[in-house]
């Protein structure tokens, strides 16, 4: 059995789908029938599936599992295709809490397994203590691409990004992993730089976890627009695209954008339904 909320409808179908298990309204009101008339067998499993995109979200995916848990399932396991706060991962500075650590916690309250899909830092996962492992969506970014790259390059804008690169690279088939080293100067302020590296004639491929507020990938369109570059394509799993980010990229030239479905966004054109799908079947 399959239930999203409100942040997760597209890829709770898609799951759902895939899986061939039923997809059923546990989120609601009070006033509707749907969730009363749920029944849950003693030998299930109930999949709750919520991205964490803000604090409101984080509340539904709580209250999403207590539902769940008051048809007494065989199991609980929450999929969290973005998960929020997870940069906030240690104290950056005296008196701070640890978001992830706090989020992570009330989560794992009423669920027995967590899944999310490339945590910014997979190291949060420890802070669910109870069974929590990654899912790899990287893989499928490399779908959209065109089959007649020219000497591609898959390229992290820092070294953090380098195995994401990789991880399309090797699903694509072809060309060269490379990252930008990157000096963050502020929340919203990076600096990059390709040291001697020369791209010039090759198609080039950017691979990140996350947008934001698309300072970083503006900056790497830029380094690259200095160079004879052929086609530049930005991708990324999580679009969170906060204030001007779309409109920053499109100004500093990215034609080509797309993302994954764990945050439903106008590039979304890819999905992380069959990696989850995958790791549900196990």
């Amino acid at each position: 059995m399959i239930t999203g909320t409100s942040t997760a409808q597209a890829i709770a179908a898609a799951v759902s789908q895939r899986l061939g298990e039923p997809l059923v309204d546990l989120d609601a009101d009070g006033t509707a029938e749907a969730a009363e008339n749920v029944t849950v067998g003693a030998d299930e499993r109930v999949v709750v599936i919520g991205s964490t995109t803000s604090s409101r979200s984080h509340l539904e995916l709580l209250e999403l599992q207590e539902r769940a848990l008051e048809r007494d399932p065989a199991e609980i396991v929450t999929v969290i295709p973005y998960l929020g706060y997870a940069r906030q991962d240690k104290l950056f500075e005296p008196g701070q809490a640890i978001s992830a650590r706090a989020v992570a916690r009330a989560i794992a309250a009423s669920t027995d397994r967590v899944y999310s899909v490339n945590p910014h830092n997979i190291s949060v996962l420890d802070y669910f203590g109870i069974p929590a492992e990654p899912v790899d969506a990287a893989p499928q970014l490399a779908k959209p691409l065109p089959d007649d790259l020219v000497e591609p390059v898959f390229l992290g804008p820092d070294e953090d990004a380098e195995w994401l690169a990789r991880s399309v690279r090797n699903t694509y088939g072809v060309g060269l992993v490379e990252n930008f080293e990157k000096v963050r100067h502020s929340a919203t302020e990076v600096e990059l730089s390709a040291d001697e590296k020369d791209f010039s004639g090759r198609d080039v491929v950017l691979v990140d976890d996350m947008i934001a507020t698309g300072g970083t990938m503006s900056e790497a369109v830029n380094l690259l627009a200095r160079q004879d570059t052929r086609r530049v394509f930005v991708t990324c799993i999580h679009p969170l695209l906060v204030e001007n980010a779309l409109s920053k990229l499109h100004r500093a030239g990215v034609q080509s954008l797309y993302a994954t479905d764990t945050i439903d966004r106008s590039i979304s054109q890819v999905s992380a339904a069959p990696p989850i799908a995958d790791v549900l079947q196990q």
